[in-house]
């Protein structure tokens, strides 16, 4: 799934709980969900972005000499105006889009 083609909200908005606990009947579970496809998401972004820019890293011995390139500032420009990796992970939760399994405990665990 690429999450830079979802619609999801550039900011906060108001959610409705019942809507979130809908789907696990628990709404502690549904953040854990939300939570755990966040962090994924925000690992994926950072690798992506990091792989792109390596491609204009240049290596020197002198910290202070800084090169500028306009290619190098908009793909960070791109990434920082993506939505956070929260407001993805929800916006997929809400649209069905993330599949999770849950596990029933049992006395003897």
């Amino acid at each position: 799934m690429d999450v830079k083609k979802i619609n999801a909200p550039a900011s906060t908005v108001t959610r409705d709980l019942d809507k979130l606990d809908r789907e696990t009947g628990n709404i502690y579970e549904s953040v854990r969900i939300i939570a755990k496809r966040s962090n994924k998401i925000s690992v994926d972004l950072k690798q992506e972005l990091n792989r792109k820019l390596e491609e204009f890293a240049y290596y020197t011995d002198n910290l202070e000499e800084v090169f500028e390139n306009r290619e190098q500032i908009e793909i960070s420009k791109f990434y920082e105006k993506l939505p956070k990796p929260t407001l993805i992970a929800v916006q997929e939760f809400q649209d069905d889009k993330l599949y999770f399994t849950k596990i029933e405990k049992t006395d003897d665990n």
